[in-house]
């Protein structure tokens, strides 16, 4: 139980592999003798698709703390700016139903109840109102100017990204900076310790690699949390329905048209399709549910969205289906194992939550290393708790979406009303939130997945109306509200001249990149 903690091995490669790699390699410095020495195993009969995929603006410090160019990693992985979402006939199936969840916090957030003073101007959505980025978005503006460091911003910002091209990316950075040792083989067995702990995974062309800590980065195949240990999924079907997905490439039949700064997602009779906008391509999927519709009806939607926005019939690649089993593993450390990555759960991408997760993940990881066999019990009860309450909340977060929504098209949207498919947890917050907004006292682990900010742009873009109190308190003083609300207006209106297109500033990060501190 002494043993020292000296060799890490991740299975699986991929951004969840890469990017877990990156972050331990960088904090335990492989690159030295006396740091941590980490192995990733990748099979090369195992391809990884990349249709384009979001993140949050904590993708910017995890990829600055590895060590990474953002100019090279914009670059190299078509990225693109993305500074929040629009969700598009989420609320009711008419034209201009819409709503923004940007990714900075309104002015006066921590200071008023800013929806008291907005149920006075409820004509204008939410976002618009309160939160200047929300205007920068509609604008087609990026996040920076061309004097704007690598890493800083104007506004808060995310990236729109090619996956597949990302964990090419850190790949060679990890073998080439962070001292990494890559082995391109397949695994053919895993060998255990008489105490269950796994020993080495055996590989066909280089024999059994041995580790002290096992990362489990081989997706939903589960290999060794799922298939060797026997941790079951624990499902959220009947909360979240959408289990099917598929997903395509689309050029840009204009190249002068502008990239969108903002994951679209449409609402669909039974489910919602996305777009992402990359500099090359718009990464374009539609996510539904098996129960409310054929896979046949759902692809003639995707294909309609595609042609509707622009591109072309003739450009649409094969769409290949992928399954989605809705769900978390609770226990996704398990001994000596730990499952990041789609092994340790998947929700639909309706808030890019896949990679937060594996950076919250690998930085917990990476933090909480444990130094001896004895200590990694103790992390990973800790670790387990803490998983299973972002997972939670991320299920809680999802569901808001669409229990608010007032769409009577389909027997998808009514399902999603009917109170059993509701958890308690999340039944329990609407109904406060009926005098109280949502705050960080709803909210109260470190490193919350959605903060409070978020929930509130997506209660009131769909429309949530609060009550009043039957008494008057500080913080729903209207008047202060209104000089928030201008105050934002303001800043949109300096902001929209003062920046650039987003397609002109990714061309010039193209051709002169980002400066550097």
């Amino acid at each position: 139980m002494d043993h020292p903690i000296r060799q890490i091995v991740i299975l699986g490669g991929g951004s969840a592999g890469w990017l877990t790699a990156a972050v331990l390699a960088a904090e335990h410095q492989a690159a030295l003798d006396t740091g941590l020495r980490i192995t990733l195993i990748e099979s090369p009969e195992v391809a990884t698709v990349g249709v384009g995929e979001g993140t949050w603006p904590t993708m910017r410090d995890t990829l600055r703390r590895t060590g990474v160019s953002e100019t090279d990693f914009v670059r190299e992985c078509d990225a693109a700016f993305k500074q929040g979402s629009k969700f598009v006939r989420w609320r009711e199936e008419v034209d201009g139903d819409y709503y923004h969840h940007p990714f900075v916090l309104p002015p006066g957030f921590l200071e008023t109840h800013l929806a008291t003073g907005w149920m006075a101007h409820r004509d204008v959505p939410f976002s618009m109102l309160t939160c200047f980025q929300a205007h920068l978005c509609e604008a087609g503006k990026s996040p920076k100017q061309f004097a704007t460091p690598e890493w800083a911003s104007v506004a808060n910002y995310a990236y729109h990204l090619d996956a597949a091209k990302l964990g090419v990316f850190l790949r060679r950075h990890c073998v080439e900076k962070l001292g990494v040792r890559h082995v391109a083989d397949h695994m053919v067995e895993v060998e255990t310790h008489e105490n269950g702990d796994i020993a080495a995974l055996r590989t066909r062309e280089h024999g059994a690699i041995e580790g002290d800590l096992f990362v489990d980065c081989s997706g939903m195949r589960a290999l060794l949390i799922g298939q060797h240990y026997g941790v079951e999924i624990e499902s959220q079907k009947d909360v979240l329905f959408n289990d099917r997905a598929i997903a395509t490439r689309v050029p840009y039949a204009d190249p002068s048209v502008e990239i969108a700064c903002q994951t679209i997602s449409t609402a669909q009779e039974a489910g919602w399709i996305w777009d992402i906008g990359l500099q090359s391509r718009r990464g374009i999927g539609h996510v539904y549910s098996s129960t409310h519709t054929t896979d046949e009806a759902a692809e003639a939607a995707l294909r309609r969205y595609i042609v509707a926005t622009g591109g072309r019939e003739q450009d649409i690649e094969s769409l290949p289906r992928i399954t989605i089993r809705p769900g978390f593993r609770r226990g996704a450390w398990h001994r000596n194992c730990v499952a990041i990555g789609l092994s340790s759960g998947f929700m639909e991408p309706l808030e890019a939550s896949s990679l937060v997760m594996v950076e919250l993940a690998a930085g917990m990881l990476a933090d909480q290393m444990p130094a001896t066999r004895a200590a990694v019990d103790i992390v990973a009860r800790r670790y387990n708790d803490t998983f299973s309450y972002r997972w939670d909340r991320i299920v809680d977060f999802l569901k808001l979406h669409y229990v608010l929504s007032k769409r009577d098209d389909s027997e998808y949207w009514r399902d999603n009303r009917r109170p059993e498919t509701i958890p308690e947890r999340l039944q329990d917050l609407l109904a406060f939130w009926r005098h109280q907004p949502p705050s960080r006292y709803d909210l109260n682990r470190v490193e919350e997945v959605f903060p409070a900010a978020s929930y509130q742009f997506i209660l009131y873009g769909m429309g949530f109306t609060p009550e009043p109190r039957s008494t008057t308190r500080r913080m729903d003083d209207v008047r202060r509200s209104e000089e928030y609300f201008r105050q934002s207006a303001d800043i949109a209106r300096k902001m929209l001249p003062a920046l650039p297109g987003h397609r002109e500033m990714l061309d010039h990060v193209m051709s002169r990149g980002m400066p550097r501190i």
